[in-house]
């Protein structure tokens, strides 16, 4: 399940984010490592990024990733804040 799923209630030691978009990284590089691409083929997760036979979810956490490093150099987001999830 991604972290960003969980509750913090539930965790007794709250750890604080180390750099921007750690979440959403952390969690492409799990559902990368899930997958048969890096599994069965024994390919680097770096390497899997790009294959056609990547499942949809990390399709998403992809994306979402770019997303979050693109909004760090917009300058509007320095006054909104970063789209992190």
């Amino acid at each position: 399940m991604p972290k960003y799923y969980e509750d913090p209630e539930d965790d007794k030691a709250i750890e604080k984010k180390k750099y921007a978009c750690e979440g959403v990284r952390d969690d492409l590089i799990e559902c990368l490592s899930q997958t048969d691409c890096v599994r069965k083929e024994k390919k680097t997760p770096r390497d899997c990024l790009h294959d056609p036979s990547l499942p949809d979810a990390c399709v998403k956490l992809r994306l979402a990733f770019f997303e979050c490093r693109r909004s760090m150099l917009d300058m509007r987001t320095r006054f909104r804040g970063r789209k992190d999830y």
